[in-house]
């Protein structure tokens, strides 16, 4: 009896550590087209976004958040893409703007946020695990 137990929960806690998949909606690669396309840091009347505080940084921002999309699409494309694997780009991504990122306004830090939550949204990931808030504060 106690053997039976201890094998159910070591199968539970291995199933548990298992990396969670995370399934490729099909019209994935066409969302990404369009977030890459589309004009960024712009005013946004419905999120009350001002525009860019510094526009001479609007192509570097642009830039940086298009090379997220391009991972995130990259990861994607994988056979079997883990939360783990976007959790890793969503960290590695936000190391990229720490050049630039006492340049940026409150503003424009939360459209970063912004930005990478549509990101996330296209592949399904729930959660930056407290990341977006880490970059904010």
């Amino acid at each position: 009896m106690t053997k039976t137990i201890i094998t159910i929960l070591t199968i539970f806690t291995l199933a548990a550590c298992e990396p969670k998949k995370i399934e490729t909606q099909k019209n994935a690669m066409n969302k990404f087209e369009q977030f890459k396309a589309k004009e960024k840091f712009v005013i946004d009347t419905t999120t009350l976004y001002p525009g860019i505080g510094n526009p001479k940084l609007k192509p570097i921002l642009t830039e940086k958040i298009n090379n997220v999309a391009d991972s995130f699409q990259t990861i994607s494309k994988t056979q079997n893409p883990t939360d783990e694997d976007y959790q890793k780009e969503i960290e590695k991504g936000l190391a990229s703007f720490d050049d630039i990122y006492n340049d940026l306004d409150t503003e424009d830090r939360e459209r970063v946020c912004f930005y990478f939550e549509e990101i996330m949204d296209i592949v399904g990931l729930k959660s930056s695990e407290g990341k977006l808030n880490d970059f904010m504060y």
